[in-house]
């Protein structure tokens, strides 16, 4: 098993002016590489849950994004080193079990959503959509013939997923006042056919 490379005690190196980077393996690549471009949306996903933590949240949620936010950062390193695994199956599981139990607490939808309500609850959606990004660029490396295992993508879909569950789970939590419920989508179809 490979050694993550040295920690950072430089920022700014300059090494990147020629519009490369180095990966954890000590190989330069384009700054637009798709293995880059899968590492900066997992680094853009991980700042955003460093927002919504900023926010007042349930205690149980906190917990669960901080744990959250450490798995991408494994998930970062992962995608940093061509080939190697730091990112556990035991990772996406603890996602599925965090899934059913907060999804369990829920009434069943009905009706489309919109990513709205409260802003702990908006800014759970706006984690969620960037989440799906990820998860495409994931796929895409994959598909380019690059080595990526399967658990970097499978807890992307597995946190989209959870974020979308939690932003509704933060409309009710009504931390602010503000909470309550879903938004729902008024759909002019939907309202002119009676359903």
């Amino acid at each position: 098993m490979r050694a993550m490379g040295n920690r950072l005690t430089q920022i700014s190196t300059r090494t990147g002016d020629d519009g490369t980077t180095g990966l954890g393996d000590g190989t330069r690549v384009p700054k637009d590489h798709l293995r880059i471009a899968a590492m900066g949306d997992v680094d853009e996903l991980n700042s955003h849950l460093g927002v919504l933590l900023a926010e007042p949240l349930p205690d149980e949620v906190r917990t669960l994004l901080v744990m959250i936010q450490h798995e991408l950062f494994n998930l970062g390193g992962e995608l940093c080193i061509p080939g190697y695994t730091l990112l556990k199956d035991e990772a996406v599981l603890r996602l599925d079990e965090a899934l059913a139990h907060h999804n369990a607490q829920l009434p069943r939808l009905q009706e489309f959503i919109l990513p709205a309500g409260t802003r702990s609850a908006s800014l759970a959606h706006v984690a969620r959509s960037v989440a799906r990004r990820a998860e495409r660029a994931v796929v895409t490396l994959q598909r380019s013939g690059e080595p990526v295992n399967d658990a970097p993508r499978q807890f992307l879909n597995r946190l989209s997923d959870l974020l979308f569950v939690l932003a509704r789970v933060l409309n009710r939590a009504n931390l602010d006042g503000l909470g309550g419920d879903d938004v729902y989508w008024k759909s002019e179809r939907l309202a002119a056919s009676g359903d």
